[in-house]
């Protein structure tokens, strides 16, 4: 591709592409009375038009129907959780039966965590990327503490080397087979909050099996982002958030992966629930828990409808779309981000920016994170007065991520100006 940095290149891209109309159902905020440039959907992705629809659809059945909305509503809110179980399956490449949305990541992560991390006296280890994001971190200290075991000795990290931000995959493969049988667990983000970078999920997956070791997935910032193949990988777990590339509002409902092979398996442990309960037998209120067949049988309430509607509405546009498309079009959003930021940097004295986000076009997804050498937050703010909506981590990093559903060509060349102009 032949980059442009220029209004006139941007338009031509835009009318060029086949999704850029799927930005007119998103509501866009606005900053300084014009829209803002976007780029955060890897914190929080933006409303789709159709959430109020399908949320006020919930509120005038229970409004109608009360208790029997269960049953007689529009959509049952019985079984609302397997209405989005198809598109679900279909963003992380598993079986229908494998999935199930509930619950948020953090508590899904803990439910999950009971069934397949089962350490002994001398397989206990959990490995994991260093500086996973927090919440990862209080799961696996937590977890390791209660099962009696000391978080120091039990967590093992893999860090990049030294003077590099990104993790060497076969770091992961060397520290596994040297720890062979100790391994409990291999945890592992999808893609780093804080560089971007996209594991080698399935080679990682594949050298925690040949330990005898399970192997779980964070996918909070995969999920929606890149390609995922759980079920053809052999991944035992995983969960993820709905509220970054999945559009469905703060703090939503959570998705959960559980391989077909552990489905059926009745006999692993878990921590349950009525509605993981036998559908059949659910409301016969008896005791001994027989859990559903597949990922629904790890759920524990009734579904959360309204954060359920919200989701809807995002997955239906996903259904349309396809993952295939999103990601050509997230693939030139960023390197079109990439080019302008090395415009400026080459036309700008003083001004170095470096991507601590992988080149290699496997190692990455919608994010690009900056390294802001000789800048720090100041250059941020004033972004952000600017009209630019991006992310900040500590000690000087900006996290951007060009959404393909809602973002445009013409969105990085206006951050281009906008980041021209806090440089003046």
């Amino acid at each position: 591709m032949n980059w442009e940095y220029s209004e006139d290149f941007a338009r031509k891209m835009d009318l060029q592409d086949p999704l850029s109309a799927y930005r007119n159902r998103f509501y866009i905020p606005e900053v300084n009375k014009e829209e803002s440039v976007y780029l955060t959907g890897n914190s929080l992705g933006l409303q789709p038009k159709t959430t109020r629809t399908f949320i006020n659809q919930e509120l005038d059945d229970w409004a109608e129907y009360g208790v029997e909305g269960h049953f007689h509503g529009k959509t049952p809110w019985f079984d609302y959780h397997k209405v989005l179980t198809k598109t679900s399956a279909k963003i992380v490449g598993a079986l229908e039966s494998e999935v199930v949305v509930m619950n948020g990541l953090t508590t899904n992560l803990h439910l999950l965590w009971a069934s397949f991390y089962r350490p002994t006296k001398s397989r206990f280890k959990i490995i994991c990327e260093a500086k996973a994001f927090p919440s990862d971190q209080y799961v696996m200290e937590s977890q390791a503490k209660f099962h009696g075991f000391n978080p120091d000795e039990a967590i093992v990290e893999i860090e990049p080397r030294e003077g590099e931000h990104t993790i060497h995959t076969e770091d992961i493969l060397a520290k596994i087979e040297e720890l062979g049988d100790e391994v409990a667990l291999v945890f592992w983000g999808g893609v780093n909050y804080y560089t971007g970078q996209v594991f080698d999920m399935e080679t990682i997956t594949k050298a925690g099996h040949k330990v005898g070791a399970k192997v779980g997935l964070d996918l909070a910032h995969a999920a929606g982002n890149v390609e995922l193949k759980l079920h053809d990988w052999g991944v035992d777990f995983a969960a993820w958030c709905s509220y970054k590339y999945l559009n469905s509002g703060p703090g939503n409902v959570s998705g959960v992966f559980v391989h077909e092979r552990h489905g059926e398996d009745s006999t692993l442990p878990r921590f349950a629930g009525w509605w993981g309960h036998d559908e059949d037998r659910r409301f016969l209120m008896e005791k001994g828990f027989v859990p559903t067949k597949g990922a629904q049988g790890w759920q524990l309430s009734n579904a959360p409808i309204f954060g359920m509607a919200a989701h809807r509405a995002s997955l239906e546009i996903f259904e349309e779309v396809g993952m295939e498309k999103l990601i050509d079009k997230s693939r030139l959003l960023v390197a079109y981000l990439e080019f302008i930021l090395a415009e400026i940097s080459n036309k700008i004295d003083n001004c170095n920016f470096e991507s601590i986000t992988p080149t290699n076009q496997k190692e990455k997804g919608c994010q690009v994170s900056v390294l802001l050498h000789g800048q720090g937050k100041d250059l941020f703010d004033k972004l952000t007065d600017l009209g630019v909506i991006a992310d900040w981590r500590e000690p000087n990093v900006i996290r951007m991520a060009p959404v393909p559903l809602y973002n445009s060509f013409e969105d990085i060349y206006r951050f281009g100006k906008k980041l021209e102009a806090s440089l003046c």
